[in-house]
């Protein structure tokens, strides 16, 4: 019997040229307006380009247009305006534009940028991040830098960046971290600045070498945001406390600390009435595990009281009702991300659910807006009442060439280990697949540890599947989505129950004759791509592997990568006090039983996980004359897999599949 029909070609790598997602929804006051950003792919410059989309749900506009990226739309109180960051004129600027029509006007002109703008409650300034260093607020305060217009700006910015080019060669590191991302920090540090709309100048409201957070207004003359507890401590995950910020006309006024307990605090926003603050909150205790919450303080100050607690989740996002009484909210949960609401006393509902994932939200009058992906929707626009009622697909962006591919649909695979503990995962089968037939596998584990696979729009599964191998991924143990204790199980141990977690769910497939146990592969990134170094290490049945961007000797990882505590936080060990335990849990302790032929692939300015891992990894597996091969992508970073140059991403995709073929499917 034919267990999957097939009418068009299944997806290629190719095909990521054709794909084009919808994020970052932005209700107008009224409820009426929904402001989103439509991303999309330029194959002839090998770029990304994204612009700002209206729709009131009936008739869809196209707001912004040019060969730059638009995003972050933000209405005005009024709703008569959209402030927004471009690239348009080079680095990210915020800019404004009346929604009736007109031309767009850069509000900011800062030298390293602008982000994160927000609206005063009258409409009548924008707060907003930038970041600069000690010499920069200086040059600020002395009121030296000439009119933007002007020929001299011309010469003073030439000469700040022959300045700049001295102080780089060589470069002088003293802070910790001194790289993220792609990107050398230089001594910069965010902080808050505000411009009123018919200035020309901004206000910075924050001062020292501190790392501020996003501004929100609370009332029209003072600010809510977070800064670093302790100035020194700027590595993983540090503890940060909420602040206010009050405005005054050409002061920098000390804030004053409303939460400083222990832990990490962020994301603060005022009830509508101003009578409560409501913020996420976390322990510094098992950090990178740990679930984090909403908690609710008064206004004035006071006692936090926790809502979430008894959700054991990951909050990611939230949001307050018009009426103050209720938040909403989004977490994950075995396999998906809905939107909840809570009221004040704790009492929590679904609102929006099904077997996706929802990637943002917001809401405004009686209605709620939010993006979703799922394994047949790469991300598009949704809106529901704020009881989840009357749902409406607002986009379709894809709709016309995803028409004419075929789509894999996983198939929920779950199964129990033999202490009890149960493992989600997920199959998806390649075209013309038959029961009775097994299939080559290719397993995917995800990074973090602690993310979740789930029901989203996964391209590089699609294109394994397309390419005639089932697809599996699960959540082992250490993954979210069901919990702090499942989270915090491979504390210290990865490479443990989490790998058995894995090859059980592999032994549970062959066992229900659908994977082929001689057609065997297997793949991951980051996390992932420890896990799979780890696997075939220990085990011989994968007849290909391919590792990307992974962590392989945790000894030197702890030295490079721009988030040493983390392994501090994940393994209560660091290379001087506990060697032997890190290079236990090191891939690199096992090279030797090595015999699965594999691939390794890594970005070049990847500062999360080094390239000097790969390195490492493929000098050994040369040396013992193994089956190895090295990819080297330049100018990318940890993200390349899933915001790298296209080319780069596309590449990648077909080296795998080029990979699993040769040692599989020949």
């Amino acid at each position: 019997m034919e267990y999957l029909t097939v009418n068009h070609p299944p997806l290629t790598p190719q095909d990521l040229f054709a794909i084009d997602t919808v994020g970052d929804s932005n209700l107008s006051p009224d409820g009426r307006w929904i402001a989103y950003v439509h991303l999309s792919i330029d194959r002839a410059e090998n770029c990304y380009r994204s612009a700002i989309w209206l729709t009131d749900g009936t008739t869809r506009k196209q707001f912004t247009a040019g060969t730059h990226r638009d995003s972050a739309p933000r209405w005005s109180p009024d709703g008569r305006m959209l402030a927004f960051v471009s690239t348009r004129n080079g680095k990210p600027q915020i800019y404004v534009i009346p929604v009736d029509g007109g031309e767009a006007r850069q509000l900011t002109h800062m030298e390293n940028g602008a982000t994160s703008p927000a609206w005063s409650p009258d409409g009548t300034r924008i707060a907003f991040n930038s970041s600069v260093d000690a010499g920069e607020r200086a040059f600020e305060e002395s009121g030296a830098i000439p009119p933007e217009d002007s020929d001299q700006r011309k010469l003073w910015k030439q000469g700040r960046e022959r300045q700049r080019e001295k102080q780089t060669d060589p470069r002088l590191i003293t802070r910790f971290p001194y790289r993220m991302g792609t990107d050398f920090l230089e001594d910069r540090y965010p902080h808050i600045y505000v411009i009123g709309l018919d200035e020309e100048k901004p206000h910075r409201i924050t001062d020292g070498d501190r790392v501020w957070g996003t501004p929100v207004w609370a009332g029209n003359e003072a600010i809510l945001t977070t800064v670093n507890r302790d100035p020194a401590w700027l590595g993983y995950e540090f503890p940060t406390d909420i602040v206010r910020i009050p405005l005054r006309k050409g002061e920098i006024v000390a804030p004053e600390v409303l939460v400083a307990a222990p832990g990490t605090h962020t994301h603060p926003y005022p009830s509508p009435d101003g009578t409560w603050i409501a913020y996420l909150t976390s322990s510094q205790v098992r950090v990178s595990a740990q679930n984090t919450d909403i908690a609710l303080i008064p206004a004035t100050g006071g006692e936090p009281r926790v809502l979430t607690a008894a959700l054991d989740a990951k909050i990611l996002d939230f949001k307050w009702a018009a009426d103050g009484q209720s938040l909403y909210f989004t977490y994950g949960r075995y396999g998906n991300v809905g939107v909840y609401r809570m009221t004040l006393d704790a009492h929590t509902t679904q609102v929006i659910g099904g077997l996706r994932t929802v990637t943002g939200f917001d809401l405004a009058a009686e209605r709620l807006a939010y993006t979703v992906t799922a394994p047949d929707i790469p991300g598009d626009l949704y809106c529901a009442n704020l009881d989840g009622q009357h749902e409406r697909r607002l986009t379709d962006v894809n709709a016309e060439f995803l028409s004419t591919r075929w789509l894999s649909m996983p198939k929920e695979v779950c199964y129990t280990r033999p202490d009890g503990t149960q493992i989600q995962g997920w199959l998806m089968l390649p075209p013309g697949a038959s029961e009775g037939r097994p299939c080559p596998l290719a397993v995917e584990i995800h990074g973090g540890p602690h993310i979740m696979w789930g029901n989203a729009f996964w391209h590089e599964f699609q294109c394994l599947a397309g390419a005639g191998y089932a697809v599996w991924f699960c959540n082992p143990r250490g993954s979210d989505g069901y919990g702090f204790a499942f989270r915090d199980a491979i504390h210290g141990r990865w490479g443990e129950e989490d790998a058995g977690d894995i090859l059980a769910g592999v032994d549970e497939l062959i066992d229900r004759g659908l994977a082929d146990p001689t057609r065997l592969a297997i793949t991951g990134g980051s996390y992932g791509g420890f896990m799979t170094v780890w696997i075939i290490g220990h085990d011989r049945r994968f007849k290909a592997a391919v590792s990307q961007r992974g962590v392989y000797n945790l000894i030197s990882f702890y030295g490079m990568t721009d988030i040493p505590l983390f392994l501090e936080d994940e393994f209560e060990a660091t290379p001087w006090g506990d060697a032997d335990k890190l290079w236990r849990h090191s891939p690199l302790a096992y090279v030797e039983q090595i015999q699965t032929p594999l691939l390794i692939l890594h970005s070049e300015r990847d500062f999360r996980v080094p390239i000097g891992d790969g390195e490492q990894l493929y000098t050994a597996l040369k040396r013992l004359g193994r089956q190895v091969a090295f990819v080297r992508y330049p100018r990318e970073g940890h993200e390349l897999s899933r915001s790298g140059e296209p080319e780069h991403r596309v590449d990648r995709l077909l080296r795998i599949i080029g990979w699993f073929d040769r040692y599989i499917k020949s």
